[in-house]
């Protein structure tokens, strides 16, 4: 067996039927384009439909396999409607990627009550009954692969974002919840932690010059990490390579998590 049919044995996915949320995002986009270069059937969904069905056209021009489904995760109604038409036409999904997430940076003082239920609907809640909805599904055919976006902020906080942490820390959780009970079911659930990822939506932070130095200097690669960054881990995660992976969150962080730049040492180099 050559190389390049042993890393096919390991990350295809082909034949994979991945529904993959948040899909027009930052992160969510990458990951579309990645995983369906990978051979996977992706099960697009999300908010936005325009965006949504230009995702999918340019996936399918590439030559590449997709299907758009709008989808509002805090609609528990629609998580329902939606999982249904996708079984219907699809027949079956095989991993879910929780990714739709959303967040608003204000002081733990200034968070409404609005703002809070609005954050945990879509980050938590969502998760939570798409989840229910999906397994319910993977169950009939022994086998299922979910994998939440945690976030490092389920660990690490920063200034402004309690109900984004929070939120985030309990999808961990999930994740373990998850993998005890539904293991006897044949799914597994892991959760994949970006660090301080560059997409549209944190590039205010990144031009702003007291965060850019904060963050640099807690971060060991001292850099954001790039969306693209984020593909090859969630290939490992979504294919048979993770076969024995359950109930773990994997930090992919620059070095963050470690402890960031080290403070000054005596070295020959």
């Amino acid at each position: 067996m050559n190389v390049a049919e042993k890393l096919k044995q390991l990350f295809s996915l082909e034949g994979k039927n991945i529904l993959l949320t948040g899909a027009t995002g930052g992160i969510g986009e990458v990951l579309a384009h990645g995983l369906a270069g990978a051979g996977a059937h992706m099960l697009l969904c999300d908010i936005n439909l325009d965006r949504l069905n230009l995702l999918r056209d340019t996936i399918i021009a590439n030559k590449c396999s997709a299907s758009a489904y709008l989808l509002d995760v805090s609609d528990m109604a629609n998580i329902k409607d939606c999982v249904s038409r996708i079984i219907e036409a699809e027949e079956r999904i095989d991993v879910l990627i929780n990714c739709a997430g959303i967040n608003k940076r204000d002081g733990f003082l200034d968070v409404s009550e609005e703002l809070y239920d609005k954050i945990m609907d879509v980050n938590l809640k969502g998760v939570y009954f798409l989840s229910q909805e999906v397994a319910k599904h993977m169950i009939k055919h022994k086998s299922g692969n979910i994998i939440n976006v945690s976030s490092h902020n389920a660990v690490g906080m920063l200034g402004g974002c309690s109900v984004y942490g929070a939120s985030k820390s309990a999808v961990t959780a999930l994740t373990r919840s998850m993998a005890v009970e539904w293991s006897q079911y044949g799914i597994r659930a892991n959760a994949l932690a970006p660090g301080h990822i560059l997409t549209p939506l944190t590039q205010v932070t990144w031009d702003n010059p007291q965060r850019v130095n904060y963050l640099t200097e807690r971060i060991a690669m001292r850099r954001p990490g790039n969306p693209e960054e984020m593909v090859g881990i969630m290939v490992m995660l979504a294919s048979d390579a993770s076969s024995y992976m359950s109930g773990m969150m994997i930090h992919v962080d620059g070095g963050c998590l470690a402890g960031g730049s080290p403070w000054p040492y005596d070295t020959a180099y």
